[in-house]
């Protein structure tokens, strides 16, 4: 494939080994930069259209399947969010998915792919909501993470009571992912309903896990008043929480790299399993 040779063309041995050792992964990469995978995958992908929705699938689990360096998998999932495709997304792609899920099993392809997971659940709900409903209860934890953050950008579209129902089967499940998961999603409300948030957190006190907890949280130190109601403070302070700009960013450079380091302390499976091939 003319894709997996620009790729090896503009390869960095130099850079590859720490791309691999950062994301701590067992598959190698190129050593390519996004913003040159990004410009390969977009003069590749130009120059070779596919004419129909099977062949453009055939084309993505070829990549996915055959992959043996990372950012050939990059590639398949950009292939996914192509704009001229967009016919080909429907309800009918989530066996693929599903195995591009468990068999990616890492937050960098998981989390990417449930957007177009979330895409599907905004434009058909009837069909994907029990679908998302029985991964939320599935014993792959990266179904259940997708089932929690598919509605992460929804905002007033976002369907609550799928939230808190696919959020209920994982409340004590003690993985890092799916505590993250929790909080995340939580939180990405929060900018649309602050109060809402506020109040399922305390409804659920004893059954969040701190992380969780805290994540959700967040964005309510840019509402003080929520917060005020929410820690019993009729003026909304937090004596606590420093006033000048330099000290906000301080707190989320530092913020950023807490939430960033722990991601990376686990091994993903990159082993594809047949399991999935005979369903697709």
């Amino acid at each position: 494939m003319r894709l997996r040779a620009e790729m090896s063309a503009a390869a960095d041995p130099a850079k590859a080994p720490g791309m691999q050792a950062y994301m701590k992964s067992t598959m190698p990469y190129y050593g390519i930069n996004s913003p040159d995978v990004k410009a390969i995958c977009t003069k590749v992908f130009a120059d070779h259209p596919f004419p129909s929705c099977g062949e453009w699938r055939a084309a993505i689990l070829e990549l996915w399947r055959g992959a043996h360096y990372r950012e050939e998998r990059y590639a398949a999932m950009r292939l996914i969010a192509l704009k001229r495709h967009r016919e080909c997304v429907t309800p009918e792609l989530m066996p693929m998915l599903e195995e591009m899920i468990v068999t990616g099993a890492w937050w960098d392809y998981v989390d990417e792919l449930a957007h177009v997971v979330g895409d599907l659940l905004h434009s058909h709900r009837k069909e994907m909501r029990p679908i998302m409903r029985a991964w939320s209860q599935d014993p792959n934890l990266w179904k259940r993470r997708v089932s929690i953050i598919c509605q992460i950008l929804f905002k007033r579209d976002t369907d609550l009571e799928l939230l808190y129902a696919n959020i209920k089967p994982n409340l004590a499940d003690r993985d890092f992912f799916i505590r993250k998961a929790i909080g995340w999603a939580l939180r990405a409300y929060a900018w649309t309903d602050p109060k809402e948030v506020a109040r399922y957190v305390q409804e659920h006190e004893g059954e969040l896990s701190g992380l969780s907890r805290r994540e959700a949280l967040k964005n309510m130190k840019a509402r003080p008043e929520t917060l005020g109601e929410r820690f019993g403070d009729p003026g909304g302070s937090d004596p606590g929480e420093a006033t000048s700009s330099a000290a906000r960013a301080s707190r989320m450079r530092k913020r950023a790299a807490q939430e960033l380091n722990p991601e990376m302390g686990r091994l993903g499976a990159e082993d594809p399993s047949s399991a999935f091939r005979s369903r697709l």
